[in-house]
């Protein structure tokens, strides 16, 4: 079977949707490809705890955020930053509000009414979306997909490719793509975890705070410092704080804990210098630096045996070496970096070694932490990568 379509977009995720919407805007006509049963399913995972659209932040501090790529991401982004997102959202009908740090979400917090919003929208201006159609490589010029029917041949003028990273690939960021797209010359970088856990083999004694944050301290990897929130879990820490820090520590940099980063190392030791009477050495160090309950048991899993010299557990508390086994497994992770390199394609997001093919999304090598810029790149990237295409064939139907 052969069908033939003005432009093809593989991958229904954010990316590959704001692709679609962009060519079915300028008058194409669009099939979109997913390979799972229904469109942005890891979109729809995201928003379960809470749909962070983006971060309310000015565009020059929003951009920082994308470290080595901010500089590649920066015209994407400036073009759709996150003022833009959220009156995209709000066209889409999503009442949104902005949280103390400045995360913004729908006020229903979900993404199913904002996905059902963005298809049925995207239904009116001739995308079509196919799901269970996987991507299996070209025939000739033709595009290959594994269909319920079988496979179908599809003919077409344009291509955006928005297939995702290598994370979560029950749904749907399998990274099984790479291969196709390295047989025909495209520079692919490995693969790595980003926004992943630390696997942690904790002492039987932190098992009654599994579950539980910790608040109020700043981590540092390298050159990263992060004043977010960690989570101890029953395989490790999590949460933002670890997040935003994992580049360094998955490229090497030991991590080290601030218990208590708003006071300089000289007034804890001044604190513990005081006299303990007859309180007990923990008890002495619970009242004197009122640490909670969750920063006192990481000090005693981390630190044991507590000098009781005071300058030398001031050091301790200031610069907690955190012992772990490494980053959790790439498929658990929220997002990875590597993917198709940036000389591998030219501003317009086209890859070179396939003129007409567009990539979009996770799938471009590029990281972020979490906190509403992952989804804001990805849209972001989409978008640019969209109106490339129907760029494309404009000047394709003039020539």
């Amino acid at each position: 079977m052969t069908e033939a379509w003005d432009a093809v977009v593989i991958g229904a995720g954010p990316a590959g949707l704001m692709a679609a919407e962009e060519l079915g805007r300028a008058g194409h006509r669009v099939l979109v490809a997913e390979a799972k049963p229904s469109a942005a399913r890891k979109f729809l995972m995201a928003g379960k705890s809470g749909l962070n659209l983006t971060k309310d932040e000015p565009f020059e501090k929003l951009i920082i955020r994308y470290g080595d790529a901010a500089d590649w991401l920066a015209p994407m982004i400036r073009a759709f930053d996150a003022q833009a997102v959220q009156a995209w959202a709000q066209g889409l009908g999503s009442e949104l509000f902005t949280g103390s740090t400045g995360r913004v979400f729908p006020n229903v917090m979900k993404a199913s009414p904002l996905l059902r919003a963005w298809l049925g929208r995207l239904d009116g201006c001739g995308v079509h979306v196919r799901t269970r159609w996987r991507w299996a490589g070209w025939d000739g010029a033709a595009l290959v997909f594994e269909t319920p029917d079988g496979l179908v041949r599809v003919e077409r003028n344009t291509t955006v490719l928005a297939l995702g990273g290598a994370s979560w690939s029950r749904l749907g960021s399998d990274g099984v793509w790479k291969p196709l797209l390295q047989e025909r010359a495209v520079n692919v970088a490995p693969f790595k975890p980003a926004n992943a856990g630390l696997l942690v083999e904790w002492s039987n004694h932190m098992a009654p705070l599994f579950g539980q944050p910790v608040k109020g301290v700043a981590l540092r990897a390298g050159s990263q410092v992060s004043r977010g929130e960690a989570v101890i879990s029953r395989r490790g820490l999590e949460g933002g704080g670890i997040y935003s820090i994992c580049s360094a520590v998955r490229d090497g940099a030991a991590l080290h804990m601030d218990l208590l980063p708003d006071l300089e190392e000289g007034e804890v030791a001044r604190r513990m210098s005081r006299p303990r009477r007859k309180a007990s050495f923990s008890n002495h160090l619970r009242k004197t630096l009122k640490l909670a309950p969750a920063a006192m048991a990481l000090l005693q899993e981390f630190g044991h045996p507590l000098p009781q010299d005071a300058q030398a557990l001031a050091q301790l508390i200031k610069a907690l070496p955190v012992s772990h086994a490494g980053l959790r497994p790439m498929d658990e992770a929220i997002s990875t970096a590597g993917g198709v390199c940036r000389d591998a394609l030219n501003a317009d997001l086209m890859l070179k070694q396939l003129p007409g093919t567009f990539c979009a999304g996770e799938m471009l090598d590029w990281e972020a932490p979490t906190g509403g810029y992952l989804l804001t790149a990805c849209l972001a990237t989409g978008r640019w990568a969209g109106r490339a295409a129907a760029d494309y064939l404009a000047s394709s139907a003039t020539r």
